[in-house]
């Protein structure tokens, strides 16, 4: 591992912080992999129950590093490639810690994660727009299924900014924290999910994701075949839990 990317444990929530502040988390190659590696570790780590990615120094990502790639060393697509850190869904929860710029291909990191948390400081945006950097990191097929192509389409087209505000309104963003606590705020979260029988949340989302991939009958038969573990190991314990009376009325959890 590379100190560009830090890897820190919370029980069961996995923290990676992109750490090139001095170039607002814009990702050279050697940071790419890294996270790829990192996102692999924690997807085959049985003890590790959700992520929480965020960036150091106030920015979150700024994309790849135009200052390398304008010197002449290409760079992998980050969702294209195999080897890509975003190609596809891990099989657990990734929650986005979103300070300042999540731009360019930093946006498509922040739409990898399942669930963004900002502040007053966010900014998203298509930035590279004006410099003529296509996206290839999975921005144009999950932002618009992450916002509408309405909402999509004007973000890609005109490389506009997006400020926390609009993000929240549009569904770019999920929640909200105080200035500078988004990274506590998201692993306080994790260490909720973290909580939660796993089993069926990780199939719900699966699911979830799988039905862009279906028609609605094929996307329904998916969801079934997804439940069958839990409804197996998880449901008919969680049951008798409720009818014992464990959360109804605010009694437990």
């Amino acid at each position: 591992m590379t100190d560009k990317l830090l890897v820190e444990r919370d029980g069961p929530v996995t923290v990676l912080t992109i750490n090139r502040p001095e170039a607002r988390n814009a990702l050279d190659n050697e940071t790419a992999r890294a996270l790829a590696d990192a996102f692999r570790a924690f997807d085959a780590d049985e003890q590790a129950r959700v992520c929480v990615l965020t960036g150091a120094g106030g920015s979150f990502c700024a994309g790849a590093d135009l200052k390398v790639l304008g010197g002449g060393t290409d760079y992998f697509p980050w969702a294209g490639s195999d080897a890509g850190p975003l190609r596809a869904p891990l099989s657990k929860p990734v929650i986005a810690a979103v300070e300042g710029h999540a731009v360019a291909g930093g946006l498509g990191v922040a739409l990898f994660c399942d669930i963004r948390i900002v502040d007053e400081t966010a900014v998203f945006g298509v930035f590279c727009r004006r410099f003529g950097v296509p996206m290839s990191d999975g921005t144009t097929v999950r932002l618009p299924r992450v916002v509408g192509q309405g909402h999509a389409l004007d973000m890609l087209i005109t490389g506009r900014a997006v400020g926390a505000e609009e993000a929240l309104s549009i569904g770019l963003a999920t929640r909200r924290a105080a200035r500078g606590q988004t990274r506590a705020e998201a692993v306080r979260l994790g260490l909720q999910v973290a909580q939660f029988p796993q089993i069926a949340m990780c199939s719900d989302r699966a699911s979830a994701y799988e039905s862009f991939d279906h028609e609605t009958a094929g996307a329904i038969r998916r969801e079934m075949e997804l439940s069958l573990a839990a409804r197996k190991l998880e449901a008919q314990s969680g049951a008798a839990r409720f009818a014992g009376g464990v959360g109804r009325h605010g009694s437990g959890a």
